[in-house]
């Protein structure tokens, strides 16, 4: 590599540094890069792959760690290229709340959608704009936003009613209520 190409290269990546991103889609590169022609982005990024310097996720999504190193909650959002959060089984089992093995980690967002990354399995659950974008009882744990134990209740009792709860009393029942009041306008 010429010295410009490992000056243009080390500019490239400090930017990326400076963001404190892992993970990227392509445009997200191209417009942090300044490239605007497709070939010479996708030649970038096979060459960069190649050099080790970078990781291909999938078609169009890349990390400067390999994808065994990441946040697995960060990934599957970064995967959807939407504004998500996790919630639903995936908190209420990491929290003791419901005691089943899940296969695979509950997302909420604008698209119902299943995929798989790395044999991570990934459920992203369709929900309303005028719901999904309350920040009620959703916090940010290490970049991503993850729903507290009151609003994955709130959450999975909205897509299924009848919902069964291992271990209830882990539940504060008067803010779940209070957050399906908030968010999604109950008032049971």
């Amino acid at each position: 590599m010429s010295t410009g190409q490992t000056n243009i290269t080390q500019d490239r990546f400090a930017k990326l540094a400076r963001l404190g991103e892992q993970v990227f889609h392509t445009s997200d590169l191209a417009n942090l890069w300044n490239i605007s022609n497709k070939n010479t982005l996708y030649t970038t990024l096979k060459r960069y792959t190649k050099a080790g310097l970078i990781y291909r996720v999938y078609k169009g999504l890349y990390s400067i760690r390999p994808i065994d190193k990441l946040d697995p909650y960060l990934l599957g959002v970064k995967a959807l290229h939407k504004f998500a959060y996790i919630s639903t089984e995936t908190v209420l089992a990491s929290e003791g709340v419901v005691l089943q093995d899940i296969q695979y980690i509950t997302l909420i967002s604008s698209e119902s959608k299943k995929f798989s990354i790395d044999d991570v399995n990934y459920r992203s659950r369709q929900l309303d704009d005028k719901f999904l974008f309350n920040k009620i009882g959703v916090n940010i744990k290490d970049r991503v936003n993850v729903a507290t134990i009151e609003r994955a209740v709130a959450d999975i009792l909205y897509f299924n009613p009848s919902f069964y709860f291992d271990n209830p009393k882990q539940i504060d029942w008067k803010e779940v209520r209070r957050i399906q009041k908030e968010v999604y306008d109950i008032t049971k």
